[in-house]
């Protein structure tokens, strides 16, 4: 007698076609192949100075409730933030970081050769999402190292975009538009596009990077996070402003119960200790000076920086670039870069503690010394 024959899944024809990727290769990873912990963890756009001591203490108060599930409401979470950008709570859906909420909003816009536009070397992880659902990404350069947001929309009309992607303050190199320029950019939209306006690093970006668009504006949805400015990367907390008709899609596609109640807890308390945000973003200024010092001490120049990591020019091409990064890697010290040239010139640093840029100041000439050297 023989058992069952065992065949393997039949998945869709559209994940057969996927690769098997991920966007970013995580620094334990990483740390995990060199076979030794990173001195300097300065790659990923972290908050190093961390979490607000009340968001900390929040969420080891709610340890003992975590036998229970997150309320699928977050009313309460949900009715801080409102208070705090001036909208309803019916204007904002809370998911796991903005790179949760985008692909549930990218499930609700985007089926086989629907058509994206995004920018060229921007956020990869937003392309991973609309690859899974079968999107068709068209992509423009950048412009002198700022996202081209006539471009992206002119792309959208040509090609029926449903979606275009602009990050303000952009990752990975740190620029920024006026916010007045994208409030005014809604106008041009195509019909029946959507942007996507992804706003992780605004904490940290200056007065009036933030447009002033009516929260019930159905053109645009707004991504934010308490990964960045409130420190809680590992929470997995973000949140998405925009229409009501617009927000309440969302239910019917996101997990409801997808939120760990420790996060959220945290991330209430965090919402409610502004003083603390205010030193975070003193901590930040302060570190990309450093930053900025230590290039120019070895001869680089840098991107003028509206977030919380700082773009350095290695004045040469990507090829040199890459050598940079893999001699800081080999000395302890993690940072990455952009992935598309003219951008690749650059590697990625973000702010970090003294500790943090006392070792950078040690790490760099050499790695640029091993760099030359070929």
């Amino acid at each position: 007698m023989t058992g069952p024959r065992h065949t393997a899944p039949k998945f869709t024809g559209l994940v057969t076609a996927l690769p098997a990727t991920v966007p970013f290769v995580g620094p334990e990873e990483l740390q995990r192949k060199r076979g030794a912990p990173f001195r300097a963890r300065l790659g990923a756009n972290e908050n190093v100075f961390g979490p607000s001591p009340r968001a900390v203490e929040a969420m080891r108060q709610e340890a003992a409730e975590i036998w229970k599930y997150a309320d699928a409401s977050h009313d309460d979470l949900k009715e801080a933030l409102a208070a705090d950008a001036g909208v309803a709570p019916d204007n904002i859906v809370i998911g796991e970081g903005i790179d949760g909420l985008l692909g549930y909003a990218v499930r609700l816009m985007v089926e086989p050769g629907v058509a994206v536009v995004t920018s060229d070397g921007a956020y990869p992880t937003f392309n991973y999402h609309v690859a899974g659902y079968g999107g068709a990404l068209h992509k423009v350069p950048y412009s002198d190292d700022h996202e081209d947001l006539p471009a992206l929309i002119a792309r959208a009309g040509e090609v029926s975009a449903r979606i275009v992607y602009l990050a303000n303050p952009d990752n990975p190199m740190g620029t920024c538009l006026p916010g007045a320029e994208i409030a005014a950019a809604l106008d041009t939209l195509p019909e029946g596009c959507t942007l996507f306006l992804d706003e992780a690093y605004i904490e940290f970006a200056p007065e009036g990077t933030a447009p002033d668009i009516a929260p019930d504006d159905p053109r645009v949805i707004r991504f934010r996070t308490f990964s960045k400015g409130y420190g809680m990367a590992g929470a997995r907390v973000g949140y998405a402003l925009g229409q009501p008709e617009v927000i309440r899609s969302f239910d019917k596609i996101r997990n409801h119960f997808g939120m760990n109640r420790m996060a959220v807890a945290g991330a209430l308390a965090a919402i409610r200790d502004p003083d603390w945000l205010r030193s975070v973003q003193g901590w930040v200024r302060d570190s990309k000076q450093e930053i900025t010092a230590i290039a120019q001490e070895n001869g680089l120049s840098v991107v003028p920086s509206a977030t919380n990591f700082v773009a350095v020019d290695c004045g040469a091409d990507g090829v040199f670039a890459r050598r940079v990064l893999a001699a800081l890697a080999e000395d302890g010290v993690f940072v990455r870069m952009p992935f598309v040239a003219p951008q690749d010139r650059c590697i990625r640093i973000s702010a970090g503690r003294a500790e943090d840029m006392a070792i950078l100041r040690d790490a760099l000439p050499k790695a640029l010394e091993k760099a030359r050297q070929g």
